[in-house]
């Protein structure tokens, strides 16, 4: 080998098995892996004068024994663009979170520009009106121009509402402030809808199961982070929509400027036919050099996996329309458990707590600030977001949504009790605090996360995009209705009745998920729609198939030890 050969090589934890070959001859390979393994060991006799040497030495075989896309350079990566993907994320939980703030001021009569209850409410929930036409577009546009671009588009409806929103107050007459401010609260619906996949369907198709959950969690945490956002905006500003809007508008413009740099999803690359591109991505992906003048073993077999994964999507999406798609049982299944997931999300009222939080706090009887109980629902989310990864990797996504949706249920007993009882646990001013904040707990913890994350994961490739996107259209419908009604249904029912519903609603959810909902944790996209096409039959048919091999193997093997 030539010194310029040698120099070309990178170090041997950044490859497949830890060497990178010209020649895939299996002899050439173990010639070089016993070739290093006998300079470890003559490194390795010299540990008393070299420890620090012989703990990275350590560390870089512990690192090349993981899959390519589990080692540091490359999961940094994946981070990284997942990070960028998201930032723009941050404005939608604003979004949500804004009516929160700013209701009080809007609404004050004494204000040259004030809202009457029905404006009010339009104002709230316009947002997720507009959001079901965000999720028909990013259906549309996330398989035709690419998951990149996808997120990009979203990031421009965003600044182009949040503009609208900032410059409102400039004009004098009431009815076009008022047309402008629900025209820009339209365009945050429309970015919302679009924001709830894209990343999430991205950061699936970059990495692999072991770290994928942590990944679409972004999405979670760059909402949460939002909300908290506009919390703390409103907390420090009041009485300043403009100003408000203003900060956001500037946020909104560096997160799209921060999407260029992302590349494209090497999946969707092979799908569209694309095979330079997307080896390009993948090796940054998987933490390799950029130039392609090396042969990693572990690399092309990921590879070529994907791309015989990307060809049957392909001619399956060729042949066949989604209105025929929609028929075959891995596509018609998830779909409508997504859309039931979704439906009891918005039912068990997570968003009608973000979106009124202030206003509910204060009928529920919180003696602090309203805006500081905001704050504090705020940080707890996205405290608790941040552990989600952990919970799910150990749980699993189905005990989370349980515990989560039955802890919610318990949280909201609580608050209309307190209500029923006012001169027992009515009396106790600690109560309403700890359950809100209870209550943003566990949502985060199963509820208002995992819809977001299980959308990323089962539906097949070939129609990812278009599924997630029919989902969420249903999901927001729903969101749009809820937070409408919720000043009726109060009325109607009186503030602790409805938190009754929303208890029961929460436990009926635990059913559904118990019932309707797979396990997804630990396997790949594949697994997961293999699971759809087979169903509950066909599955118990494979473990009997595989019992039998396995009890004929035993047969054998016993036969061949009583012939010896």
């Amino acid at each position: 080998m030539t010194l310029e050969q040698e120099q070309l090589m990178p170090p041997p934890y950044e490859t497949g098995k830890g060497i990178i070959c010209k020649d895939l001859d299996k002899s050439n390979l173990q010639a070089t892996t016993n070739n290093n393994n006998s300079k470890d060991g003559d490194k390795d006799n010299d540990s008393d004068k070299h420890s620090n040497s012989k703990q990275s030495k350590s560390r870089k075989r512990k690192e090349s024994s993981l899959p390519l896309g589990e080692r540091h350079l490359a999961v940094l990566r994946q981070e990284l663009m997942v990070f960028l993907g998201n930032s723009g994320v941050l404005g939608s939980g604003m979004v949500v979170s804004m009516p929160s703030v700013t209701l009080n001021q809007l609404t004050d009569e004494t204000q040259p520009f004030w809202l009457n209850k029905d404006e009010a409410s339009w104002f709230a929930s316009i947002n997720n009106m507009t959001c079901p036409l965000g999720g028909l577009m990013v259906s549309y546009f996330l398989d035709r121009i690419g998951r990149k671009y996808t997120i990009l588009l979203t990031n421009v409806i965003g600044l182009i509402g949040w503009l609208l929103l900032a410059t409102s107050f400039l004009h004098t007459n009431r009815d076009i402030i008022y047309a402008q401010i629900l025209v820009g609260r339209a365009f945050g619906g429309m970015m919302i809808g679009m924001f709830v996949s894209p990343v999430g369907v991205y950061s699936a198709e970059i990495s692999l199961p072991r770290i994928r959950g942590r990944l679409i969690l972004g999405t979670s945490i760059g909402l949460a982070s939002g909300i908290l956002l506009m919390y703390l905006l409103g907390y420090f500003i009041r009485h300043n929509v403009v100003l408000i809007a203003s900060i956001s508008c500037g946020y909104q413009l560096a997160a799209t400027l921060l999407v260029m740099p992302m590349p494209e999803s090497p999946s969707w690359l092979l799908q569209k036919g694309r095979i330079e591109l997307a080896r390009r991505s993948l090796r940054y992906f998987r933490g390799l050099h950029r130039r392609d003048d090396d042969c990693v073993p572990e690399f092309e077999a990921e590879l070529t996996q994907m791309k015989m994964t990307a060809d049957n999507s392909r001619d399956t999406a060729a042949s066949e329309s989604m209105s025929q798609a929609i028929r075959r049982p891995e596509v018609y299944k998830p779909l409508l458990m997504m859309i039931g997931f979704f439906g009891f999300q918005q039912a068990c009222g997570v968003v009608v707590i973000i979106v009124y939080a202030v206003q509910i706090a204060q009928r529920a009887g919180v003696t602090i600030d309203p805006v500081l109980v905001a704050v504090m629902l705020g940080v707890a989310r996205i405290i608790t977001t941040f552990f989600m990864s952990t919970i799910f990797e150990k749980w699993g996504r189905r005990a989370a949504g349980i515990f989560s949706a039955s802890g919610m249920g318990i949280c909201m007993l609580f608050l209309a009790t307190g209500g029923w009882c006012p001169s027992t646990v009515g009396t106790w001013s600690w109560l309403p605090v700890v359950c809100i904040v209870a209550h943003i707990v566990f949502s985060t913890m199963g509820m208002l996360t995992l819809p977001f994350i299980m959308i990323s994961e089962v539906f097949p490739q070939s129609v990812r995009g278009s599924a997630s996107g029919i989902s969420v259209f249903f999901g927001m419908i729903l969101a749009f209705i809820c937070l409408k009604i919720y000043p009726n249904m109060e009325a109607l029912l009186g503030t602790s009745n409805l938190f009754a519903f929303y208890a029961a609603v929460s436990f009926l959810a635990a059913v559904f998920i118990y019932i309707c909902v797979p396990e997804t944790r630990g396997r790949t996209l594949i697994e997961i729609e293999e699971h759809w096409r087979m169903g509950r039959r066909g599955r118990r048919a494979q473990r009997a198939s595989a019992a039998a091999v396995s009890n004929l193997k035993d047969v054998e093997l016993h036969e061949v030890f009583l012939k010896k």
